[in-house]
């Protein structure tokens, strides 16, 4: 009964009001800047992953903060994975193949929002009293909208998404996909539990070290074995996108699935996969060793395009070309990504993507940490951290064993709430971050970006 009250609210919550705002924010602001992620493509590509890899041997500048590829791998760590593989096929069977097509949607606005975000969080952010670069949504709420107790609000729900969204999401997936070997989730619990209290118990320094290293190598790793599945299956790729298109579309009578349906569970999920709207990854991005806001805001565009423009789609088109997946039915959640791995690699296949599961669900579940704690320490003091890894380390536990749908329906309400608050800042402060854009247009400006030219 109490999922069944969990999965009402969560499809209030997630209904044709939700998905407006969704879909309204990321055109008003892409409108607003002349679509400059389209268009300014080559520029924002140069100045982020092409200058990352230029500079990646460059120690940080700031004290107290995080060089900019480390804040990127960090955020990526947060979203990658689980939104990606369990997120999407999680999606097909809840609204059909037509959903991927909303993820794009989702994705392509998202760019600005994400970009917008990261401005903001850059422009408002300040040093703690531990000496640390900090922000996020509740700094700019604070400082500046002037409302204080929308700001807490929003910390207050950052700590339940991260609980939920960042913690218990991520540890079901790392049971379930131990439990494809034998290892159970209770066993899987008592691992886990204090290996993640370990991990967290270092910091942000400790979590980007984890990430950088990690992150990289995982999706290389993946892409790999998906490449392999879409390659066996490359007759079944172009019917793969004519569906997604034609499902996008259909009305239910057709699929089974309907446009609605397709589109709600289409934007969910693309909002959990790229967390644009929620301004949770502003929380890393704000440590960046960065002083140019509109130079973060970039790097929001990138992680948006790698994490759902690309993961995402091949993911979902190694499953679509695999033949798995049937309107009628078909195993939910990391089953259905193992199966179409099997299909093609066998046992191998499905032990492939156990380990990448698991360790991207691992660094999901140590870079959700940072937010849920910037949330803790904004109410409650940034002395308030060890608690806070305290409880976030129980609820490993409690994800560990939880069931997939109970733990799906909690991450999409605190979800949704999450937006509110963060997509009003955005739309009354966008001018600020409009502005921060349009500055840094020109080449020109741009050359020694590391000056603090317009803050």
């Amino acid at each position: 009964m109490f999922y069944s009250i969990n999965s009402f609210i969560s499809s209030v919550i997630w209904g044709p009001p939700m998905l407006a705002v969704f879909l309204g924010t990321g055109p008003f602001l892409s409108v607003k800047t002349g679509f400059f992620q389209i268009f300014g493509v080559g520029r924002w590509m140069n100045l982020t992953i092409v200058d990352a890899i230029r500079k990646r041997k460059e120690p940080p500048k700031n004290d107290g903060s995080v060089s900019q590829f480390a804040a990127l791998t960090s955020a990526l760590a947060a979203c990658l994975g689980t939104g990606n593989i369990a997120g999407v096929a999680t999606a097909l069977c809840a609204g059909g193949a037509g959903a991927v097509f909303w993820m794009w949607v989702s994705a392509i606005l998202g760019m600005m929002t994400c970009c917008c975000e990261n401005i903001l969080g850059i422009k408002y952010r300040i040093r703690n009293s531990l000496g640390q670069l900090v922000g996020g949504p509740m700094l700019y709420i604070e400082r500046g909208m002037k409302k204080p107790r929308l700001a807490k609000i929003y910390a207050f729900l950052l700590i339940g998404a991260s609980l939920g969204m960042g913690n218990m999401t991520q540890a079901n997936s790392v049971a379930a996909g131990l439990e494809s070997f034998g290892v159970s989730p209770a066993l899987t619990a008592a691992i886990l539990t204090p290996l993640i209290f370990i991990c967290i118990s270092g910091g942000l320094k400790r979590i980007s070290a984890v990430a950088e290293k990690l992150i990289p190598l995982l999706s290389i790793v993946f892409i790999g074995a998906c490449v392999t599945v879409i390659a066996k299956n490359i007759g079944s790729v172009i019917p793969c996108f004519r569906m997604i298109i034609r499902d996008a579309f259909s009305p239910k009578a057709v699929t089974g699935f309907g446009i609605a349906k397709a589109a709600r569970y289409g934007i969910s999920r693309g909002v959990f996969s790229n967390e644009a709207g929620l301004g949770s990854n502003t929380v890393i991005h704000a440590s960046a060793d960065c002083e140019l806001p509109a130079v973060q805001g970039m790097w929001g565009i990138f992680e948006v395009m790698f994490d759902t423009l690309f993961m995402c789609t091949i993911t979902a088109v190694t499953i679509l070309s695999s033949g798995v997946w049937s309107a009628s039915g078909s195993p939910d959640g990391i089953a259905l990504c193992a199966a179409a791995f099997e299909s093609v690699m066998g046992k191998a296949g499905g032990g492939i993507l156990g380990i990448c599961i698991c360790l991207f669900a691992f660094a999901t579940l140590v870079a959700w940490s940072y937010y849920g704690k910037s949330g803790a320490a904004y109410l409650f003091g940034d002395k308030s951290g060890k608690y806070y890894n305290i409880i976030y380390a129980i609820a490993t536990c409690f994800g560990c064993v939880m069931k997939l749908g109970f733990v799906w329906s909690i991450s999409d309400i605190f979800n949704g709430l999450l937006a509110i608050p963060n997509i009003y800042a955005l739309i009354k402060l966008s001018d600020v971050a409009i502005e921060s854009i349009n500055k840094e247009k020109s080449p020109r400006k741009i050359r020694g970006h590391k000056a603090c030219y317009y803050l």
